[in-house]
């Protein structure tokens, strides 16, 4: 074993204090300069569903205060899952975060399926999204009128029933197995990879109904090309009035709000967390984007990542209760 004096030990020491310090000062200043080159917004549903809609009403004013272009990358599959995998795996470095649901963060985990990563664990939260309902709707031309309609038709031996929505452990799944669960009827579901691909199976008349976000389904709503039976959430959606809960039409306690929220890689620097919330607040409590997300049925809903993480677990908790009590077909 080399043998080293005290002085030569003391010029060692000095200089591995020395690469430490420069090290941590080049890495102080990245973090300082962040974001200096354009940032990756990955959604984990094909372009049209509701999450590729809030981002990109979300985004013009996101990329104005974060001072960087952000582009949006749709990476659809496995009820959100894949672009998770996707997000957990990339740098901690703040240039590739992710737009996620409900489904991945609280919902996902406690499906038969599972997932292979923990929402608590491997994420760093940024902050909330946006928050609003699902809305059961059929075609205009529908023999089926109103939610009673479709549940009877649920019913009925004869009668096949199936609903689509944007995957597995989806709001728009659980709402459809809830209802199920609480009225006794039939209904197959149908699981796609977003929104868009499901509105289409529906107005092209190869779906019975979908349980849609509210931005997915609303443009057609007021075309005239769908109608809506129900909200699935707590309040009736401030854009469809007179639309009323399914609550209301017979099922007391039937809830299955809907919300979205902005997360990234785990362990990013608390810098870079801290810039990229501020930027979205900032977006999301501008009046031009709280317009445009109204006019689809979004809430701007911007909190703390610790306020995010706090809401996060409760929700995976009272989801996980949920979801035990489901019969879920074998």
């Amino acid at each position: 074993m080399k043998n080293f004096s005290m002085k030569q030990l003391q010029i060692k020491m000095l200089f591995v204090g020395l690469s430490i310090f420069f090290t941590s000062s080049i890495f102080a200043q990245s973090n300082a300069d962040f974001p200096n080159k354009p940032i990756r917004l990955m959604i984990g549903f094909a372009a049209g569903g509701g999450s590729d809609t809030a981002a990109r009403l979300i985004l013009p004013k996101f990329s104005e205060f974060v001072g960087q272009s952000v582009i949006i990358e749709n990476k659809p599959g496995a009820g959100g899952n894949l672009a998770s995998d996707y997000v957990i795996k990339a740098p901690a470095d703040g240039y590739t975060i992710l737009l996620t649901t409900i489904g991945s963060l609280a919902i996902n985990p406690h499906m038969p399926e599972g997932t292979n990563f923990d929402p608590l664990k491997d994420f760093s939260m940024i902050t909330q999204g946006v928050t609003f309902s699902n809305i059961l709707v059929v075609k205009a031309d529908s023999p089926i009128k109103n939610l009673k309609d479709f549940v009877n038709a649920g019913k009925d031996k004869k009668g096949f029933v199936t609903f689509g929505s944007s995957g597995n452990g989806s709001t728009g799944h659980l709402a459809g197995e809830l209802l199920k669960s609480r009225s006794g009827m039939n209904a197959q579901h149908i699981n796609y990879k977003g929104g868009g691909p499901a509105m289409n199976d529906l107005l092209g008349g190869n779906i019975t109904a979908i349980f849609a976000s509210t931005p997915t389904a609303i443009p057609f709503i007021e075309a005239g090309k769908l109608r809506a039976l129900g909200v699935t959430g707590s309040k009736r959606a401030a854009t469809l009035p007179n639309v009323p809960t399914i609550a209301e039409q017979g099922f007391p306690g039937y809830q299955a709000d809907n919300w979205y929220a902005f997360v990234g890689p785990p362990k990013m620097p608390a810098e870079v967390v801290n810039k990229l919330n501020i930027a979205l607040t900032k977006a999301m409590r501008d009046p031009d984007t709280l317009d445009r997300l109204h006019r689809v049925g979004l809430e701007s809903s911007p909190n703390s990542p610790t306020e995010l993480y706090s809401y996060v677990k409760s929700e995976y908790e009272a989801w996980g209760k949920i979801i035990k009590k489901i019969p879920w077909e074998k």
